[in-house]
């Protein structure tokens, strides 16, 4: 749903690792095009949303509190999670919750979620309410 006269704001989400070899992108477009997603785990810190060039991805309690609050300009779709060595020998017993990806299609500025040309994730002040409300630790913010 298209949002008016709000702020809204750049989040620079926690990168917790890095594209996996499962992954299958486009490089010939910028960002990159992403048609299937696999996130290798490397030092996750605990924030519900994560990033890494060029996707995002939620936990599933996120994404659900996301679809409650009717925020546009956002999907979900599944996404392949692996751990990295390094993560299974800092964290031996830590439990990973479920992670969805969180495929934008907005506009920037004018839907709850969009992108800018460079890859950058933009929310509508609804939104930032909506992630903030879960842990949200190792985002960097900034009003537009």
């Amino acid at each position: 749903m298209p949002t008016k006269n709000l702020n809204f704001y750049a989040l620079n989400p926690e990168v917790a690792g890095e594209l996996g070899n499962n992954t299958v992108l486009d490089v010939t477009v910028h960002p990159p095009l992403v048609s299937k997603l696999h996130y290798e785990l490397g030092a996750w810190l605990g924030d519900d949303l994560i990033q890494s060039f060029p996707c995002f991805l939620a936990t599933a309690r996120l994404s659900k509190d996301i679809e409650c609050a009717s925020l546009g300009g956002v999907s979900f779709a599944p996404v392949q999670i692996g751990l990295s060595a390094t993560f299974k020998a800092l964290h031996p017993c830590e439990t990973i919750p479920d992670f969805v990806w969180l495929k934008v299609f907005g506009q920037a500025g004018k839907d709850d979620f969009g992108l800018e040309r460079n890859g950058r994730l933009v929310v509508s002040e609804p939104a930032l309410n909506v992630i903030k409300n879960l842990t949200l630790n190792h985002c960097k913010i900034s009003l537009l």
